[in-house]
């Protein structure tokens, strides 16, 4: 039996959470609480969340189940076509303080668990819905995926290559950033049920959310015409002899100092080139003049270089370049966790939390359906059922 005893500094040690989501969103966000001291009973459906399927596999267990479900107990419920099945998420939602969805609009409904129903055995749940599109609106019962979203809301026009392509943003930005979001509403939410108030409906969606990532590059948009004008000049990603280089100028006088490192100086002294403003108009034949001198020697040396001369940088790092860094060890930013079939996996820490230990409920991704008879026997239901 899995110890569901909380952390000394979980503040949310107590709460119930039963988690219907799928995928990423609101899955990430139910782990985040979690991870925060939450006891959250994952239910899943016959087949499986479908993350479990995602990528390569290991088990029943994916790089996405695991990331999303760390710390949550797993049980299977038929609510299409089983009512006892039924009859068990009645009873996980009447105690329960948060409930969350990810259904298509309508699909909670058509199950029996929609706010409505919820509501009806748990006044003061909280209650959030994750959508693509959100609940209202002539795209809503659109199915939708990170870089769809990614798409629609104007982030992959910005994101855009050399050849001027629109690319989507590699990470799973969107999913990501709509757990965050959704974890701060459900946070608020209990505060504001803890000094008296009452429970809530939670609509959120990726599109919302990706708008909200986007929220300055959408205004600056808007209020220069549809171009927004470059905000560091240069800023960029330039290829070295061995590899990558990011290097970001802020002001003139980091320019001034960049040309120096770069052994450039009479560009700092051309007209062309003197201001922010003058660059962004010389942006490409900028950046191919900086893109010729960084070519002639390797990142190492260039990052000695612009360290010296206090200009922004980084070495475009892989994952794994970047697991192996000397500062990551340093501060900790990563735990490595043992996961049942998977193996030893890095998992970056929560902010405001210490890393998960191993043998602590928050560290292991459940596997599907390993907490039935532990789940029934506290609702003091037949093991059988």
């Amino acid at each position: 039996m899995t110890s569901t005893a909380p952390r000394s500094d979980a503040p949310l040690a107590g709460v119930r959470v039963v988690d219907l989501s799928q995928g990423i969103a609101g899955p990430y966000c139910a782990m985040l609480l979690a991870q925060h001291g939450a006891d959250v009973i994952k239910v899943e459906p016959p087949e499986g969340d479908w993350s479990r399927t995602l990528g390569a596999r290991y088990g029943d267990q994916t790089a996405f189940s695991v990331v999303g479900n760390l710390g949550k107990r797993s049980i299977v419920l038929d609510l299409k076509r089983d009512e006892p099945d039924r009859e068990i998420l009645r009873r996980l939602a009447a105690r329960a303080d948060v409930f969350i969805e990810g259904f298509r609009p309508g699909v909670a409904a058509r199950l029996g668990v929609d706010y409505a129903a919820i509501a009806a055995l748990r006044p003061d749940v909280v209650y959030l819905s994750v959508s693509g599109f959100g609940q209202t609106g002539p795209e809503r019962e659109r199915p939708a995926m990170d870089p769809v979203l990614q798409a629609f809301t104007g982030m992959m026009h910005t994101n855009r290559g050399p050849d001027g392509v629109p690319h989507r943003v590699g990470t799973i930005v969107v999913d990501m950033g709509t757990a965050l979001y959704c974890a701060q509403a459900v946070l608020a939410a209990l505060y504001g049920r803890g000094q008296g108030g009452r429970g809530r409906f939670i609509d959120a969606s990726l599109m919302t959310s990706a708008a909200g990532l986007g929220s300055v590059h959408m205004m600056a948009h808007y209020l220069e015409g549809g171009q927004m004008r470059p905000g560091r000049v240069p800023s960029g990603c330039y290829k070295t002899r061995d590899g990558y280089l990011q290097i970001t100028v802020l002001r003139d006088d980091h320019f001034r100092a960049l040309c120096g490192a770069l052994e450039r100086p009479e560009l700092a002294d051309d007209p062309r080139y003197a201001t922010w403003e003058a660059r962004g108009q010389q942006l490409e034949p900028l950046t191919a003049l900086l893109a010729e001198a960084l070519a002639r020697r390797g990142c190492a040396e260039w990052m000695e270089r612009l360290r010296a001369a206090g200009i922004m940088h980084e070495r475009v790092n892989s994952y794994l370049d970047f697991l192996q860094h000397p500062h990551v060890e340093a501060t900790g930013a990563v735990a490595w966790l043992e996961q049942p079939e998977v193996g030893k996996v890095p998992v970056p820490r929560v902010a405001g939390l210490p890393a998960p230990r191993p043998g602590e409920p928050a560290a292991p991704a459940p596997g599907l359906d390993q907490h039935r008879a532990e789940i029934l026997r506290e609702l003091q239901l037949d093991l059988g059922a």
